[in-house]
């Protein structure tokens, strides 16, 4: 497979056409940003720990039943996944109180909540990502209502697939962030990354933060964080 000219760049990655029709090449980056990107630095070796880590993660989703765009890791920084559109909709999966949660409804950080909650965000930096529900969504034209069932079943099928693999790792997945996308057939399939750049993962015995809460929060060690959560999976998967 040939690596072809770049069509994309955001945040954290760059995506590159290849000689495959249905096939991109995602590359990882070590920039970091926070606040919409307001706060923005680097993390030295995240590119790296978020490839990797994402693709372990959904290799296993996939053994699971969840569809992903996964198709095979090259190097460090670089993977091959399936080309897709991305729904421009962010979903949002909550464990236990933190973040913005805490902050918008006055709550502490740390409350277990009895079941996980969902919620979404349109993915349109102009307007802040605002968030929305999915009578917003289908009336914005982002998804069918079909689409939003079917992301709102695996969102919950991820959220207890994911809890469950980095608690034997002795983390505490706290919230985290999605994204889908439509293959040419239409169908559903998880995409973008999971990662300490869009998990809140805290130690299960110490809730210590080991993820980019680090970096927002000027907490320091933010290199040595990700590359814990990374050991720690890779020692609990040996």
């Amino acid at each position: 497979m040939t690596k072809l000219e770049q069509i994309y760049e955001g945040k954290a990655k760059k995506v590159f056409r290849t000689d495959d029709p249905e096939r991109f090449i995602v590359e990882y980056k070590d920039d970091a940003t926070a606040f919409n990107g307001q706060k923005k630095g680097t993390i030295l070796g995240k590119g790296a720990v978020n490839n990797r880590m994402t693709n372990l993660l959904m290799q296993m989703l996939e053994q699971h039943g969840v569809p992903t765009h996964f198709v095979q890791e090259l190097n460090d920084r670089e993977t091959v996944v399936k080309k897709v559109s991305i729904v421009p909709l962010e979903v949002i999966i909550r464990n236990i109180s933190a973040g913005h949660f805490a902050q918008n409804y006055g709550v502490e950080e740390g409350i277990v909540f009895d079941e996980p909650t969902i919620e979404f965000s349109y993915k349109n930096d102009d307007l802040g990502d605002p968030l929305i529900n999915s009578y917003h969504a289908r009336a914005l034209k982002l998804a069918t209502r079909e689409e939003i069932d079917t992301i709102v079943r695996l969102s919950f099928q991820i959220n207890d697939l994911l809890k469950e693999f980095f608690l034997a790792a002795g983390i505490r997945l706290v919230d985290f962030k999605l994204e889908f996308g439509r293959t040419s057939d239409g169908t559903i399939i998880l995409a973008d990354e999971i990662s300490p750049d869009t998990c809140r993962l805290w130690d299960k015995d110490t809730n210590e933060k080991l993820d980019k809460d680090r970096f927002r929060r000027d907490l320091g060690h933010v290199e040595d964080a990700y590359q814990e959560v990374m050991r720690r999976l890779l020692e609990d998967k040996a």
